[in-house]
Formats: structure tokens, C-alpha cells, sequence
């Protein structure tokens, strides 16, 4: 587990879409307050920044900011991502950013190996909210990453969240921050579990 040399819990949030400040960022954000209330430091990548080439098994020519995102994950101890749902299921900017971990399969344990995964899907109506969230978690488990006990979504017909991810809709913000929470606690429980195994 690569923990920051003061101790400090090391936490990556990426998300959003193609269009900054999109409804998917600021939950985002709520999740990333959540981390950030638990002490952790958090590194947030979102909307354009995430817009890489498509990942291309052919060649290890990367472009700069994947090599940036991968440096990133593979010295994190969580990762928090939130997606639009896009027809039902993940945004194709999305799965391409994660299609990258691909690289970090030489990592120890393998991809997201005991990492804490915090998922949150944002769409227009309850179906692709639910769709979206589903295959983030099981993309999570491929990457063999631990998804948190919550998942957050967002139903943006009803809920709008401003630029810093709060709402009048304080159930759905409590989820959300819940999320960045779970991520937290969960990489400070595998420290301690190989911190115990080390003595």
C-alpha cells in the first residue's frame, strides 16, 4: 500500500463528462468533501483532463495526461469515480480512462489490487442511474479493486447539485459524501491489517 510518507491516505476521484462542471463532477465533489472530511488527500481528475486517445493495446505510446492519471492510481490507496449514464450505461469517456489501468497490471497484486473503490453513476431518470452504478462496481471487481458497501447515484431530473456538489436534497449529498467516507476508512483498515501482519 502506497501511503504518503506522513501517513496520509491517498485518494484519486476522477469523473464527469467531456463538459466541465457537468452534474456527474459536482457529485463528484461531494464525494471528494467526504474524503477530505476523513483526512485523506485527494487528487481529483475530471472532464476534459480524462479525455485521453482510446486506449490502444498496439502501442505503449501514451499521451501526457494518461501517463499523468496512471502515476496517480498507482500510488493511490482509493479511488473515488463517478460517471454519466449515458443510454443505460457507462460514458464512453469514462470506460476509456478506466480501460487505462490495463497498464498498471504489473503493479503489486495487479490493477487496483485491496484498493477501496468508491462508485457514483449521475443520469436523467432511476434505470440508467441504477445500469451505470452496476457496471461501475463490476468493472471494479475486474480491475480487482474492492467497491465500497455504498454506492452513490444521483437522479439529476430531481436532485441539482451547484458547483461544489451540495444540494438542498441533503439525503442524496449524504450519500455521496458517504461514499468518499467508506473509500477512507476502508484504505486505513488494510493499513493497519498489514501494518498488524508486519509485526
Amino acid at each position: 500500500m502506497s501511503l504518503a510518507s506522513n501517513g496520509t491516505v491517498r485518494i484519486v476521484a476522477i469523473g464527469g463528462s467531456t463538459r466541465p462542471d457537468s452534474s456527474s463532477e459536482r457529485a463528484l465533489l461531494a464525494a471528494v468533501r467526504g474524503a477530505r472530511s476523513h483526512g485523506a488527500h485527494v487528487d481529483v481528475i475530471t472532464s476534459r483532463d480524462l479525455l485521453f486517445p482510446i486506449y490502444d493495446t498496439e502501442t505503449t505510446d501514451r499521451d501526457p495526461l494518461a501517463v499523468a492519471f496512471l502515476a496517480k492510481i498507482a500510488e493511490a490507496d482509493g479511488l473515488i469515480i463517478a460517471s454519466p449514464g449515458y443510454h443505460g450505461a457507462i460514458s464512453g469517456m469514462m470506460k476509456n480512462a478506466l480501460d487505462y489501468i490495463e497498464d498498471l497490471r504489473e503493479r503489486d497484486g495487479g490493477y487496483l489490487h485491496g484498493m477501496s473503490v468508491g462508485c457514483i453513476s449521475v443520469a436523467y431518470g432511476w434505470q440508467a442511474t441504477v445500469s451505470t452504478l452496476q457496471q461501475l462496481r463490476q468493472i471494479a471487481h475486474a480491475l480487482r479493486g474492492w467497491p465500497t458497501p455504498l454506492g452513490a447515484t444521483v437522479n439529476a431530473g430531481l436532485t441539482k447539485l451547484d458547483a461544489e456538489g451540495n444540494s438542498d436534497d441533503a439525503a442524496t449529498v449524504s450519500q455521496l459524501e458517504t461514499v468518499g467516507h467508506q473509500v477512507v476508512e476502508f484504505a486505513k483498515m488494510k493499513r493497519q491489517s498489514h501494518s498488524g501482519s508486519a509485526n
